[in-house]
This record gives C-alpha cells, sequence and structure tokens, in this order.
C-alpha cells in the first residue's frame, strides 16, 4: 500500500490525490504513453519531432495530436479517472 505524505488524508473514496507542484517532463510524458500503450488503454501514442504527442485510442479512430508533455500526463490521468470510475461501478 502506498503511503502518503504529510497533510495528506484519505478521503471516503481511499487515499487522498495529491496536487502537481511541478509540469510534466518528456521522460514522464514518455513513460505514462508507453504504459498506457502496453496496457491496450491507447492504441498508439508517438512523440513528433515538434514536442507534440500524436495519440489514438484504437486502430480505426482518428489520430490527436497533443500539445505537449503536459497534455499527455493530463491524458493519462483522465484515463486513470475514467478506468477506476467504471471499474467501481461494477463492484
Amino acid at each position: 500500500m502506498a503511503r502518503l505524505g504529510a497533510g495528506h488524508r484519505p478521503g471516503p473514496g481511499g487515499p487522498a490525490i495529491r496536487s502537481r507542484t511541478s509540469i510534466p517532463t518528456a521522460a514522464e510524458a514518455s513513460a505514462w504513453a508507453e504504459v498506457l500503450v502496453r496496457r491496450r488503454l491507447l492504441h498508439a501514442a508517438v512523440l513528433a519531432p515538434t514536442g507534440q504527442w500524436l495519440v489514438q485510442s484504437a486502430p480505426e479512430a482518428p489520430v490527436r495530436v497533443l500539445d505537449g508533455p503536459a497534455a499527455m500526463v493530463a491524458l493519462a490521468a483522465q484515463i486513470q479517472h475514467h478506468t477506476r470510475t467504471k471499474r467501481n461501478r461494477t463492484r
């Protein structure tokens, strides 16, 4: 079980979510992209030379363009939230 930092108390639904205090890096965005593709939560995620991310949710889905690391990390958070919410509804 993960430990909570000082000042963070679990809420009724589990551990408290800490807010970000730093801007996501390219390395962090790459790590999240790799995890999302490996776990088949995204079909593809490719870093473009411009620093933008090209993502595709399914083979036949349109390609979305994300504006950098912060957008990729935000997408990862959105997918994670959706996955957890869906899992809790089926319990």
